[in-house]
């Protein structure tokens, strides 16, 4: 959106599993979309290069900027819940999380944030439960958003400083959370973004005041309508 905004061309390297909702977006607003291996395309992430690219490279996790406006996510949710006690919030790379963290840890510092992640990809809690960062075993899920066969190295301090630990949910209650919040509030959350609501909903988040960040709701119209069928796909 912002590289059409101001006329320059934007190229977009993608996961091959991402879905075709996400990807027909980006090209509806102009951009390009390279695919790449799901274990390539997180080495990008790892070494941030994709060979042949030129112009700026935008990291979509640890890019400083990036972080700042995720921060103003936080804002947002102090602006309508002020004395919050907890704020849930999906971890893939730990941008999202990080950036969301450090603004309240500047504002509100009793303010709880912590890290989802889903049992078929949890870098971040195996991490944290070991002291430092260490690779797992991935396997593939409709919660494609956060899955992720290790923590990135550049933001393991960050995220061992800001977060209050990491939630770990199952594919049922993910699934669970997308149909509740389709159902009972017409909002429609890919796997990634109901994850939050997930942990909470199964009291991993405590008691009072919790807030639950929906991430996304790039979800493929068939994989809804097997969830809303109430099969976990």
């Amino acid at each position: 959106w912002e590289a059409r905004r101001r006329g320059l061309p934007c190229t977009v390297v993608a996961p091959d599993h991402a879905p075709a909702t996400k990807l027909a977006a980006i090209e509806r607003l102009g951009g390009r979309v390279v695919l790449t291996p799901f274990a390539q395309w997180f080495e990008i992430l790892h070494t941030r290069r994709f060979a042949g690219a030129e112009g700026f490279f935008v990291h979509p996790v640890s890019d400083a900027a990036v972080m700042a406006g995720n921060g103003t996510i936080a804002l947002e949710i102090l602006a309508d819940l002020p004395d919050l006690d907890t704020v849930v919030v999906p971890y893939g790379g730990g941008g999202l999380s990080c950036g969301i963290a450090a603004t309240l840890k500047a504002l509100r510092p009793a303010v709880r944030v912590f890290a989802c992640e889903v049992e078929t990809a949890a870098p971040l809690a195996a991490s944290l439960a070991a002291g430092q960062p260490v690779r797992i075993d991935y396997h593939p899920s409709f919660v494609d958003g956060i899955s992720s066969p290790f923590v990135l190295e550049q933001m393991w301090p960050l995220a061992r400083r800001l977060l209050a630990g990491s939630l770990v949910v199952g594919l049922g209650a993910v699934a669970d959370a997308i149909r509740t919040l389709a159902e009972r509030h017409r909002v429609i959350a890919e796997g990634a973004g109901a994850a939050a609501l997930a942990a909470a909903l199964t009291g991993q988040a405590g008691a009072g005041k919790v807030a639950c960040v929906l991430s996304g709701g790039n979800l493929d119209t068939a994989k809804l309508q097997e969830i809303l069928a109430s099969r976990v796909p």
